[in-house]
């Protein structure tokens, strides 16, 4: 087994793969250099070729000893335009345009809106914004058929270009039949999250959460500004969120994502969920082998906001410098987390804890951390929902989750500061201290006289009984046990 050590940087890194990153040797390169996760764009690539990647990072986790997490990211309903007769056309600004249901191919006056949707959705004065809003249409009269609108941003419109609607609701189910397939696929294949597109609103969500059986954990990705509005509906059944700022870009005015983005933040982290920062973070790289200093300081302002996740997607799947953006991303995050008032930034969110034995030991293990000086906190965990408490409080010490389960273990590797690792479950309390003592020395997360924090449940193995913390200290004679 290859020895890696534990990433000392509490934000996890998530990778797109694609072509540049397509061989097992870049895979494994991508892990190395610092990727935690991987997430595999269903948008893009066959069946066939997502199995190949997905059985390449497994064999990583019996390398390396290390639970390895994945990530599916559904593409979701798309809505475009039809097609042109003569090829692009010029729309005007100020000029008359129309959508209908003819599928007459379209011209510099009208073209075909395949999506009845749109239609009953649309009112007098809201926006249709055309591919990834450069052109923008003003709604000036709609029925059943037909769509008339102003230009006000012209520019030239070719065919099956993309359709943003971001003023209103469309009723669109966020799975299409394309991502029913890739889903079946991905619970087959044993991914750990599902990334949903197109949530509007919390009833989104159900579908897949419904198909899903029990299995991996969904994911909502903000990306509409109606999913914003209902952002705390929607964290309350999704298990994480985030934070699509291209799409969300696309839709609303450049300069109003910023503060969406730390609300978003703030608001996941409130209630406990996960959340990825995501879209554009080292753009640059896709074709250059440094950044801007622009985007390194938009990767570090994630980081100080407190981002369970930060995500690369062209810079690793179709870029030049794939593990360069890794290795940049691993850097610029762990120059944040070394800064002195790091910890201070993070805990400007404040995270009350609910009125529960475990909120309250997550709390209190978080607290002691600096009082006793303490170099880790061990929680056991069967769901892992106590390690997401425990995180949630972003505690100065890393986290050390220890599971017989190895879905929750992948599953983990999303969470910010933790570390997870699978392991037989306990029956005593002394072989709770004992195992907490030898696993924190085996990941080489303490040493011989440091302390460590331990959270756990009794009666043990029992999912939700979280309501042991003991502090106990490293003798360094621990490693003699077996696991």
């Amino acid at each position: 087994m290859t020895k890696l050590q534990p990433r000392s940087r509490k934000v996890r890194i998530l990778v797109t793969l694609g072509p540049s990153s397509d061989s097992p040797e870049m895979i494994r390169a991508l892990f190395v250099a610092g990727a935690d996760a991987f997430r595999i764009n269903m948008s893009h690539g066959a069946q066939e070729d997502h199995a190949a990647r997905i059985a390449t990072i497994r064999a990583l986790e019996k390398e390396f000893g290390r639970p390895t997490t994945i990530l599916g990211d559904l593409q979701g309903p798309k809505l475009r335009v039809g097609t042109f007769a003569a090829g692009p056309v010029m729309l005007q600004t100020g000029a008359a345009f129309v959508l209908d249901r003819d599928l007459t191919p379209g011209d510099a006056h009208r073209v075909n809106l395949p999506h009845p949707e749109i239609y009953a959705a649309l009112v007098p004065e809201t926006r249709l914004l055309l591919d990834d809003g450069k052109l923008v249409l003003r709604v000036k009269a709609v029925d059943g058929e037909r769509i008339e609108t102003i230009v006000e941003v012209g520019g030239m419109l070719s065919d099956r270009k993309g359709v943003n609607v971001p003023d209103v609701v469309v009723p669109v189910p966020a799975l299409t039949d394309k991502d029913r397939r890739d889903l079946s696929f991905a619970m087959q294949q044993g991914l750990d999250w599902i990334a949903l597109s197109f949530v509007q609103r919390p009833e989104d969500l159900a579908e897949a959460r419904k198909l899903m059986g029990g299995y991996g954990a969904l994911m909502a990705k903000i990306e509409k500004p109606s999913a914003v509005q209902r952002l705390e509906e929607i964290l309350e059944v999704a298990d994480g969120v985030m934070v699509a700022r291209g799409d969300l870009g696309v839709e609303l005015p450049p300069q109003a994502v910023p503060p969406l983005q730390k609300q978003i933040v703030a608001t996941a982290r409130r209630m406990g969920r996960p959340v990825v920062v995501a879209t554009q973070m080292l753009e640059s790289m896709i074709t250059a082998p440094t950044p801007t200093r622009a985007e390194v300081s938009d990767v570090a302002t994630a980081v100080y906001d407190g981002a369970d996740a930060i995500m690369l997607s062209a810079e690793t799947a179709a870029g030049a410098w794939p593990v360069e953006a890794v290795t940049m991303m691993d850097s610029i995050a762990h120059s944040v987390e070394r800064d002195p008032g790091y910890f201070a930034r993070l805990h400007f969110t404040e995270t009350q804890p609910d009125s529960t034995t475990a909120d309250a030991l997550a709390e209190a293990a978080a607290g002691i951390v600096p009082v006793v000086g303490a170099s880790a906190i061990a929680c056991f965990t069967s769901s892992g929902s106590t390690v997401r408490r425990l995180a949630r409080e972003r505690p100065s010490a890393p986290i050390l989750a220890l599971t017989p389960r190895q879905d929750t273990a992948r599953k983990l590797g999303l969470t910010w500061g933790v570390h997870a690792v699978r392991t037989k479950d306990i029956g005593t309390f002394e072989e709770m201290i004992g195992k907490a003592r030898r696993m924190s020395l085996r990941h080489h997360m303490t040493a011989k006289g440091q302390k460590i924090i331990v959270l756990a449940g009794v009666p043990f193995g029992t999912p939700g009984s979280t309501n042991v913390l003991h502090v106990a200290t490293i003798r360094g004679d621990e490693l003699k046990g077996r696991d």
